[in-house]
């Protein structure tokens, strides 16, 4: 009997992965239209940081929701439809005239990122996958570095030489005609749908009664006097706070506030981009073999410390040095986090406690885009920013440091990560 070379759990991964390559890679560039919206709809730097953080908001508000929804539906309705609504909502933001059309829409953005996002792609690793998990998580999560690499400097480069509005239709097609399509079609939310079981095999199954059943334990005031919950929740605002609120709504702007021409801020981009995606897959197959809690704690420290290092990139070489320091702890941390909250949690909903986890990183996010963009207002740096984003990743390194390592019992059917309707 010939051995299976390939299972279908991969194929699982690759579609996930491209999805969020293009999803979150076109919410990523968010900050590459930044000075086309300002000089093209009359806007200023805290009108644009404004949307950004609503749009978090958005995002982070619907993700308890749509862990719920991926618990009751399946991950692969709420994937597809996500990707569909992003699709439409860039196509559509090419046409707009007013300010407040771009927060409309850049709303539906957020809530088809927020679809399309590690809440779903945690929930079919976990269903498809009983070995190698870090490794799919880090796969999947280097989807948004691979997002980062191409379709931010992408669209740097594209509205240089064509225009902002060309860009966004270009992204709406893209995820319309292509992703949306190779979702509906390749995804499936359980191996039996494929006649398959997870790799790693099934673990030993437990009849269970009634009340032995994950959703008849589920309790959210339970959930919320654990110390797990807040030392992983509070940390990854932190994370949202220094990365996608501050870095990636503002560190284009800053290089050019920095006076650093295109060329130089694309290459900086590009460069955390790629050290971003080394960063995530050496994290998904470190937490395979090592602590999660031990990687979370180095990698908040070593953030604080490129940050330090930015304060003072004032010339090429050091905003470079920076890129590849911060890219290589950047997404690092949601795979051990991802991989934590599911040990801790592994008798309650997933997907409601990564909903949950996300609904703390778009907070974080959102403070992140938009004081940073208010403070500038004030004083017309990013100074204080750069020293509160140190001063909360210190507090961050010692909340997971104080995090008790988790039972690695591995989890069986009756703690399945998708919940009976």
């Amino acid at each position: 009997m010939k051995t299976r070379k390939f299972h279908y759990a991969w194929m699982i991964v690759f579609v996930t992965f491209l999805t969020f390559l293009a999803v979150q890679g076109g919410r990523l560039a968010f900050g590459a239209f930044v000075g086309p919206w300002e000089g093209d709809l009359s806007m200023d730097r805290g009108t644009t940081s404004l949307i950004s953080a609503l749009s978090f908001v958005i995002y982070g508000i619907s993700q308890p929701v749509i862990g719920r929804l991926v618990d009751k539906y399946g991950a692969r309705l709420i994937i597809s439809a996500s990707t569909l609504l992003v699709g439409v909502s860039f196509f559509f933001i090419t046409f707009v005239h007013q300010p407040w059309q771009l927060f409309v829409l850049y709303a539906f953005v957020s809530l088809g990122v927020g679809g399309a996002s590690n809440v779903a792609g945690t929930v079919l690793v976990m269903n498809w996958f009983n070995k190698k998990r870090g490794l799919a998580l880090g796969i999947l999560e280097a989807g948004f570095g691979f997002g980062q690499m191409l379709i931010v400097p992408g669209s740097l480069l594209l509205i240089q030489y064509i225009d902002w509005r060309m860009t966004n239709l270009l992204l709406g097609i893209f995820l319309i005609l292509i992703v949306f399509p190779v979702v509906v079609f390749f995804l499936r939310n359980q191996p039996k749908e494929k006649g398959l079981e997870p790799i790693g095999g099934q673990q030993k199954e437990i009849n269970p009664s009634m009340d032995d059943r994950p959703e008849a334990k589920f309790s959210i005031a339970e959930v919320l006097r654990k110390r797990q919950f807040w030392f992983l929740m509070l940390p990854f605002a932190v994370c949202g706070f220094t990365t996608t609120g501050l870095m990636d709504t503002h560190l284009i702007p800053m290089s050019h506030n920095h006076g650093f021409s295109t060329t130089v801020t694309s290459a900086a981009v590009s460069i955390l981009a790629a050290f971003n995606i080394i960063g995530i897959l050496l994290s998904g197959v470190i937490i395979d073999y090592w602590s999660s809690r031990k990687l979370l704690v180095f990698l908040y420290i070593t953030r604080a410390l490129s940050i330090v290092i930015l304060v003072y990139s004032h010339n090429p070489v050091l905003l470079l040095i920076f890129a590849a320091l911060f890219g290589l702890v950047d997404f690092a941390t949601v795979a051990p986090t991802q991989l934590l909250a599911a040990e801790y949690f592994k008798n309650y909903s997933i997907g409601f406690i990564v909903g949950c986890l996300s609904l703390s990183h778009q907070v974080g996010s959102a403070l992140g885009a938009y004081v940073p963009g208010y403070l500038y207002n004030l004083s017309g740096n990013y100074n204080f920013s750069l020293y509160i984003s140190i001063l909360i990743l210190v507090a961050a390194f010692i909340m997971n440091l104080l995090l008790p390592e988790p039972d690695k019992k591995p989890m069986t059917n009756t703690e399945s990560v998708e919940l009976p309707s």
